[in-house]
């Protein structure tokens, strides 16, 4: 089994590598100009000489992205819950969830920095906005999923509405919590760059944009990369957590 995920992680890594190998025998044998698409080696060169630069830009947009993770984690959670006990406030609220989810960010973020200024705060509020929704869909889902058997059960065993939602809601609605949160990984650094395009001082999204205004493709390709790297970790961190958690439904699958 290890062998298989072990050969499987091959195939991506040779991918692109012969991509890698394939962009720059393109750019020098065609002769590509670096402000129209610079090669691989020099958007590495731009990364190791901006690399303080681009470390403090990605530390200020990390930290709104972190923040506004945590924020909608906790606001997925309290809505999650009160869905789940409230049928009338669940088909009140399910539709304006979604919603929420069909307006632009783009139109969104500039009405925010009008309200809050152009500090970090309007970041950590898109981040909030993109994030939450998948994460609380996942956990209302999973409070939805569980055998109808198991909530007699406890209710013959004369349980409490906490006792249920502690022993048994929140456990087996854990899966599809890592699951919501992985996709909401995906979009938590890329909705705080949106923020930094539209209105900022600092953060990655700036450091882009200048390069951007710079003709400087190299500095663009170099911040996206980091913004690639940083979103990857993050996922692998989360699923990592995730195996340790739910370690318990590892284990029942394998038997």
């Amino acid at each position: 089994m290890k062998k298989y995920i072990n050969t499987d992680r091959i195939y991506p890594i040779v991918g692109v590598i012969i991509t890698l190998v394939l962009w720059q025998l393109i750019v020098d044998f065609r002769n590509v100009p670096g402000y129209i698409l610079p090669s691989p080696t020099k958007i590495a060169s731009a990364l190791i000489r901006d690399f303080d630069l681009i470390r403090f830009h990605s530390s200020r947009t990390l930290y709104a992205s972190f923040i506004g993770f945590g924020f909608s984690i906790g606001l997925a959670f309290v809505l999650a819950i009160v869905m789940d006990s409230f049928e009338i406030i669940k088909k009140a609220l399910y539709p304006l969830l979604v919603i929420s989810q069909t307006v632009p960010i783009i139109a969104i973020a500039p009405l925010l920095i009008i309200w809050f200024g152009f500090g970090t705060l309007p970041k950590i509020i898109i981040v909030v906005i993109v994030c939450f929704f998948p994460i609380v869909i996942s956990l209302v889902h999973g409070m939805e999923s569980i055998d109808d058997d198991y909530l007699r059960l406890f209710k013959t065993m004369k349980a409490t509405k906490l006792q249920i939602f502690y022993h048994l809601k929140l456990p087996f609605s854990m899966v599809h919590f890592f699951s919501g949160l992985k996709i909401a990984a995906t979009y938590m650094i890329m909705s705080a760059v949106i923020g930094e395009w539209l209105g900022g001082d600092r953060g990655i999204g700036v450091y882009m944009l200048r390069a951007k205004n710079a003709y400087a493709l190299d500095r663009v390709f170099a911040s996206i990369l980091v913004i690639v790297i940083m979103s990857i970790l993050i996922i692998y961190a989360i699923e990592f957590i995730g195996i340790k958690v739910l370690h318990w439904q590892t284990e029942r699958d394998e038997e």
